[in-house]
């Protein structure tokens, strides 16, 4: 998605920067900003709601999680300031703008849980990569900030992933294009294993 300007120019921005780049950068952050804020939510929302084996592990693994991308949010409502315009962090703004749909499960099983979550950090880490390329040539301070990121995003990822896939490389969720597909490939895979182990077992 390209950076649109939806307000005034700001007054002022950084040194090597004119005011029309500033605001483009800002407006790229603030989507960002908005998908973090979205994202940090969606984790403890999670958090609060997965169910059955491997809860505890699952419960406190997303904790680290949330508190890292709330210092993500934190850094990027700050950049935007520091380029001269209001970083926007209100829920109704967030809502307003958001171009994804709402997290859809609520209480559920942690499989379930974490095949959505995988499908939820993909798009998160898409944009943001898209982010980082296009303020590649346009400022290094902002493409270093989105680069950082995407290295405790994709390893947050790497996490969630590590309980959906097979000791073949193959994830549950394979070829799901919603966070509902992901969560019941994801059962349905952990259904199927859990079969296997059974009747190895006789």
């Amino acid at each position: 998605m390209s950076a649109k300007k939806s307000g005034p120019l700001p007054r002022y921005t950084v040194p090597s920067l004119t005011v029309e780049q500033g605001a483009q950068v800002a407006e790229i952050l603030q989507e960002r900003l908005n998908s973090l804020n979205d994202l940090q939510l969606t984790l403890k929302h999670i958090h609060w709601n997965v169910v059955g084996p491997n809860f505890i592990a699952v419960h406190e693994m997303l904790d680290p999680q949330v508190d890292s991308v709330r210092l993500m949010v934190d850094a990027i409502a700050e950049r935007i300031a520091t380029l001269g315009v209001a970083p926007v962090g209100t829920p109704g703004a967030l809502v307003a703008a958001r171009t994804w749909e709402d997290y859809h499960l609520g209480r559920a099983t942690v499989i379930e849980h974490l095949g959505a979550l995988d499908e939820v950090y993909e798009g998160v880490i898409e944009s943001h990569r898209k982010a980082a390329k296009d303020t590649e040539q346009l400022d290094i301070v902002t493409n270093d900030l989105l680069i950082g990121h995407l290295h405790d995003l994709e390893m947050f990822h790497w996490f969630v992933r590590a309980h959906l896939e097979s000791s073949a490389g193959v994830l549950s969720t394979e070829g799901a294009t919603t966070e509902l597909e992901a969560a019941r490939k994801a059962s349905q895979g952990d259904r199927t294993t859990k079969a296997t182990k059974a009747t190895k077992a006789r």
